[in-house]
């Protein structure tokens, strides 16, 4: 698959619910990453290859006092499910721009981190997860900078072997992927949602 796939984002209304979701369906329980200090949410994790994995994402019930809506949308989920992607990207302020020239907004680049459960620090730069141009088909973008990839250090539970969208604007949304480098396929559908295929070792599994 050609497509730079950072990481995949499933969300749920307890972290504890999704992990259980995750493992039912792929065979694998995500390990416990860590708490975004500030943002509201905590996360897990599982491997899906050497560079890409799967984030369940929860809103932390230890940050009540975070801003709501939350940066990624784990608070406006009322069952588990896949809600949108993060792509790789070495030159986030240039894709900024060329964005916001076609009309396509991906918001502000921030600097991010948070403790992994053995005190490592993770940092990153990211677009702005809330800017959601197209209700998560269109994704964000990170850059891990001199930080490991966390998939490095992560348990596999298979690999990435797809993604791609429905969309009611398939059209529109595929012309905006296009322009940002993305060969994300995306077909006409009654809401925006992804699907993605995993191998696991127990077979091919679509997760959405």
């Amino acid at each position: 698959m050609n497509l730079p796939v950072d990481h995949l984002i499933y969300a749920a209304p307890t972290l504890e619910r999704g992990m259980g979701q995750i493992e039912a369906l792929l065979g694998a329980r995500p390990v416990y990453g860590g708490q975004h200090l500030g943002y509201g949410t905590h996360n897990a994790l599982l491997g899906l290859g050497p560079d890409v994995y799967l984030e369940v994402i929860a809103p932390d019930p230890a940050q009540p006092e975070a801003p709501r809506p939350l940066w990624i949308a784990a608070d406006a989920v009322t069952e588990p499910r896949l809600i949108c992607w993060a792509a790789k990207s070495a030159d986030l302020d240039a894709l900024v721009g060329k964005a916001h020239r076609h009309g396509i907004e991906l918001g502000k680049v921030t600097a991010g981190s948070r403790a992994r459960p053995d005190g490592q620090m993770l940092s990153w730069r990211l677009t702005d997860p809330r800017a959601n141009p197209a209700v998560g088909i269109i994704p964000f973008f990170i850059d891990w900078g001199d930080s490991a990839h966390p998939a490095q250090e992560l348990p596999g539970v298979g690999a990435l072997l797809s993604l791609e969208a429905q969309h009611p604007e398939a059209d529109r949304v595929q012309s905006h992927l296009r322009l940002l480098g993305l060969a994300l396929p995306v077909y006409p559908g009654p809401q925006p949602a992804l699907l993605a295929r995993i191998r696991t070792r127990g077979g091919e599994v679509v997760l959405k």
